[in-house]
């Protein structure tokens, strides 16, 4: 089972040294095996994907590239805490594990 399947809305979000992030606001899964978003169509309205990338990478404030990408595979939306207060993105293919409430990032992984 992918990390991703194990999460829920309101864990707490943890890097890999046990900094804690935030909770989890948000997630969606993706689909890990596809290539690339060409071709695909946004099921509720008929239209290319493309207008669904383009509206989350405005929403989130992310690079296009970056929006497709976690579209593409999945991703974690926290609500981040302390100083760096706002939102985060963590793609499925960052979180290490779920031990509990708690999702851990992957070596490396932190809020910036």
């Amino acid at each position: 089972m992918a990390v991703i399947e194990q999460v829920r809305e309101g864990m707490h979000v943890v890097a890999s040294d046990g900094k804690k992030i935030g909770k989890v606001e948000d997630l969606k899964m993706g689909d890990p095996e596809a290539v690339t978003s060409d071709g695909q169509t946004d099921p509720e309205t008929g239209g290319l994907v493309n207008s669904v990338i383009d509206g989350f990478a405005v929403s989130s404030k992310l690079p296009r590239h970056a929006a497709e990408r976690l579209l593409r595979i999945g991703y974690v939306k926290v609500d981040r805490s302390g100083f760096l207060a706002g939102h985060a993105y963590f793609a499925a293919d960052e979180l290490d594990r779920v031990e509990g409430d708690t999702v851990w990032l992957t070596e490396g992984r932190n809020a910036d």
